[in-house]
């Protein structure tokens, strides 16, 4: 083995603080690390900066590596840098054999990688799952796939038990896979009939008797698997629009979130009819659609893709988030289907679409489109405060994440805005990175990993930038 192959495989061996996954430790977005900075500008606090390739994908931090995933032409690409200073120690790449076509707002690319310490697993949509060494080396692939789905798959893998486990809902046959972390051979597979399109990553809960649980959150339940055998454990219904932030725990209490309504959202099928029906058919087609405003998601309602929207398609996205849906602590034990007297506050204002709730320091945080910000007391669901962020108030795909009693929040536009934690938080700094954002920033070792749509920067406090 060529000795630069040595060295970097020994360097990804030595890293003690990780973020490993999306959100970092389980899903949860909070590290451990201090001497952050609150000034994050291409000019201030910066370690260092290097061109990326365009993905979705947040960047993980494990072993002392830094992977990140994306997409060139036809190439399906996995990079590992080091995180000390940006250089790239390898690049693998895998030709995609199809295209499946996905909304704007997604791309090929937009899973986050999980790591085990040592190697990297990687999800493609438009491939399957891969194992890379920290050399670089290919361990194991096991393709998957073709999806169906509308805005395209999105969840990324998470490691457990020696086990790398996948959620994919989609339009139908959903289902949750493990695969052996040493071989990718099957472990197991539950079919989850019951849901359809949905892109959250899973997290794991250990219960009271030390399993653990793989808890998958779906569009219309919440539901916990066994992470050794796949037996399902418990489940909770919910209901709320299409899934896609990160349940989060604290103790025996699981924080879930689902944006949703409290009246249809859509107009009945018999206006809509009377409005775009030029030919009186009954029925709705894509080019008598294409004028209104909502033409783009036309295959979110056309489920079998016959080019039409019939009654039964309009009624069921009609439908669709109206219920019992909001932010929701719900106490876990026991097995089986939890009982509604589990339900110990639910929350249904300002809710997130995409962005993952975060609690830090008993503190539960929400951002939305508009940079709405909004802190409730975790144990009772009361707010604490709702405000705006300063000169970013536009939409957000990005999760907050925190650490070193900061609150990092991400804008597509590529503001980054940092809060003074706390239930009554301050706005320390607005930032403007120029350059839009859908990633997580990751966080490791006193540094923050912010990924722009074609840089990857590295951040760090004044004592922590440069290290011996």
């Amino acid at each position: 083995m060529p000795r630069l192959i040595v060295i970097a495989a020994a360097a990804c061996l030595l890293g003690a603080e990780e973020w490993p996954q999306f959100r970092g430790p389980n899903g949860s977005g909070v590290s451990s690390s201090t001497g952050l900075p609150s000034e994050l500008t291409p000019a201030k606090n910066v370690v260092w900066k290097t061109a990326a390739p365009f993905g979705r994908s947040s960047p993980i931090v494990a072993g002392s590596c830094l992977f990140l995933t994306a997409t060139e032409g036809e190439e399906l690409l996995t990079l590992c840098l080091d995180p000390e200073n940006g250089r790239v120690r390898w690049r693998r790449q895998i030709v995609r054999q199809r295209a499946h076509p996905v909304f704007k707002m997604n791309d090929p690319a937009s899973p986050t990688p999980a790591s085990d310490g040592t190697n990297v697993y990687v999800f493609f949509p438009d491939f399957g799952l891969v194992s890379y060494g920290p050399d670089g080396n290919e361990r194991w692939r096991h393709p998957l796939g073709p999806f169906e789905n509308f805005y395209g798959m999105a969840a990324g893998p998470i490691v457990s038990g020696g086990k790398v486990l996948l959620l994919c809902d989609q339009k139908a046959n959903s289902f949750l896979l493990a695969v052996d972390a040493k071989t990718g051979a099957v472990s197991w597979k539950v079919e989850r009939p019951d849901a359809n399109l949905g892109w959250s990553v899973p997290v794991i809960y250990t219960a009271g008797d030390g399993e653990r649980h793989v808890v998958a959150h779906g569009n219309l339940r919440v539901d916990a698997y066994s992470v050794e055998t796949g037996e399902r454990r418990w489940w909770a219904p919910r209901s709320g629009e299409l899934t896609q932030g990160v349940p989060v725990f604290d103790g025996d209490t699981v924080y879930v979130n689902s944006s949703g309504y409290d009246q249809p959202w859509l107009p009945t099928f018999a206006s809509t009819l009377a409005k775009y029906d030029a030919d009186k058919d009954g029925r709705i087609s894509r080019e008598e659609f294409k004028k209104d405003e909502a033409a783009e998601h036309f295959g979110y309602v056309d489920v079998n893709n016959d080019g039409y929207m019939d009654e039964r398609e309009w009624e069921t996205a009609r439908a669709s988030g109206v219920g019992q849906y909001g932010l929701v602590a719900r106490r876990l034990g026991g097995r089986g289907s939890l009982p509604e007297s589990t339900v110990r506050w639910r929350f249904k204002r300002n809710l997130p679409y995409v962005p993952s709730p975060l609690l830090y320091q008993g503190v539960l945080y929400l951002v939305k489109e508009g940079g709405i910000i909004t802190s409730l007391n975790a144990a009772t669901g009361e707010i604490h405060k709702q405000g705006r962020a300063q000169d970013a108030l536009g939409d957000y795909y990005a999760s907050p994440v925190a650490a070193d009693g900061k609150v990092y929040l991400v804008s597509e536009a590529g503001k980054v805005t940092v809060l003074k934690a706390g239930a009554q938080w301050e706005t320390l700094a607005v930032n403007d990175l120029g350059e839009e954002c859908y990633a997580t920033p990751a966080i490791a070792g006193g540094r923050i990993y912010v990924r722009t749509r074609g840089t990857l920067y590295c951040f760090a406090g004044q004592k922590t930038n440069r290290r011996p």
